[in-house]
């Protein structure tokens, strides 16, 4: 089973920077479509940036001019560069991609939508 895994969240102070990265655990072909959410302990998830297969960029409110969000080179792994972080982005960071993976059994690739558990990103004053 594909799942996805983020990673690169932690502890930094405020207007420092992290990278978060989006990858899964299995084979996949690419990833096409990924959006990077965030929660905050007590608030609902807010959309952070996404990216389509064209590499085309749409960020949420709180990310504009500050995160990144980019395709590795295999397109197998995404990233988000968080910079000028503040203590309200501290948030469980998590990833919610459609990969294409290996056709089982015969026939073509397939498209899934899958989504990580998230990475926590602690921003301190």
């Amino acid at each position: 089973q594909v799942q996805l895994v983020e990673s690169g969240g932690g502890l930094v102070q405020a207007g420092g920077s992290l990278r978060l990265s989006c990858r899964t655990s299995g084979a996949i072909l690419e990833i096409n479509a990924a959006d990077w959410y965030r929660r905050a302990p007590g608030k609902q998830s807010e959309h952070v940036a996404s990216i389509d297969p064209d590499e085309n960029t749409v960020y949420g409110d709180p990310a504009k001019g500050r995160f990144t969000i980019s395709r590795g080179n295999a397109k197998t792994v995404i990233y988000l560069q968080l910079d000028k972080l503040k203590p309200d982005d501290t948030a469980l960071y998590y990833c919610d991609a459609d990969t294409l993976e290996p056709p089982t059994g015969g026939g073509i690739p397939t498209i899934h939508n899958r989504r990580g558990l998230g990475t926590q990103v602690t921003v301190s004053s």
